[in-house]
């Protein structure tokens, strides 16, 4: 298995030092990883990057790296059709950008309920858009890699029940460690259901808001505040994931994405150091 970092592991940094991709790369360079994880949120002109994107060729030749995943950031649950074919082209893009770009898997979303939306609706619209990009997929040969992200779909059953409605080899899941907790999932229950559909790991985690901190966490479904911490120092048993990945043969990557209030380039590094010796 190969790590990388997800460029939103380092956002306080990328905020305060004004980064772009090409910064981004040089650190992930710097502190000996095997790729890095890019999105489409951090193109310095998402309507015309093409100038960027050979820069950022150039500097993954120069320090050797590759592209884990590159992630779109959709949301297919729209009560219009416009709007959702909207979203469509938003994924099929991020595919003709992760063919330049060298990798085969894009992360996708679902998308979210909202206002008088119900699951059935929302899970009809995430089938039917995700079978339109999975014909330019399959074509490419790129894996479309849903996200265990919001409340569609956050829980494994409904990761799990999208991949099997759209039935494309080519629609996997990215398994995110942490995400789980705030559906109140088990994750080591959530991987039994989903390890032969993963394609792609986000390797996270979660712990609890303490009575004394009073920052604001991330609330979970039943309101429970939680805050993201250096994977190992919270919720997630990561040691049984690593080995499930391990004898069920994975051989992709695990990507490092850190959601804490730590300084996000000593967690994202000791989060390295720590999957670096799991691994051995």
């Amino acid at each position: 298995m190969k790590i990388s970092v997800s460029m939103y592991s380092l956002a306080s940094s990328i905020n305060e030092e004004k980064w772009d991709i090409v910064d981004f790369i040089a650190y992930a360079d710097s502190i000996g990883l095997d790729g890095v994880e890019l999105l489409d949120i951090y193109w310095k002109d998402k309507q015309n990057k093409q100038a960027e994107l050979t820069q950022v060729k150039e500097a993954l030749n120069k320090h050797d790296l590759l592209v884990s995943a590159y992630d779109v950031t959709n949301n297919f649950v729209k009560d219009s059709r416009v709007k959702r074919t909207e979203e469509v082209e938003k994924v099929k893009d991020g595919i003709r950008v992760a063919k330049q770009l060298g990798t085969d898997i894009v992360r996708v979303f679902c998308g979210d309920l909202s206002g008088d939306l119900t699951y059935e609706e929302g899970q009809g619209w995430i089938v039917e858009s995700l079978k339109e990009c999975a014909t330019l997929a399959e074509q490419e040969k790129v894996y479309l890699a849903i996200e265990n992200h919001g409340l569609l779909a956050g829980k494994s059953k409904q990761v799990e029940d999208i991949i099997r409605k759209v039935n494309s080899p080519f629609v996997k899941s990215t398994f995110d460690t942490g995400n789980f907790l705030l559906v109140h999932e088990k994750p080591s229950e959530a991987f039994d259901r989903l390890k032969q559909d993963i394609i792609h790991v986000h390797f996270k985690d979660f712990r609890k808001k303490t009575s004394k901190e009073l920052v604001n966490g991330f609330k979970s479904l039943e309101g429970v505040e939680l805050y993201g911490t250096i994977p190992g120092d919270g919720e997630v048993d990561l040691f049984y994931i690593v080995n499930g990945l391990i004898k069920q043969g994975y051989d992709g990557w695990l990507s490092i994405e850190y959601e804490g209030m730590d300084d996000a380039k000593e967690a994202n590094e000791e989060a390295v150091n720590r999957l670096q010796r799991l691994l051995m």
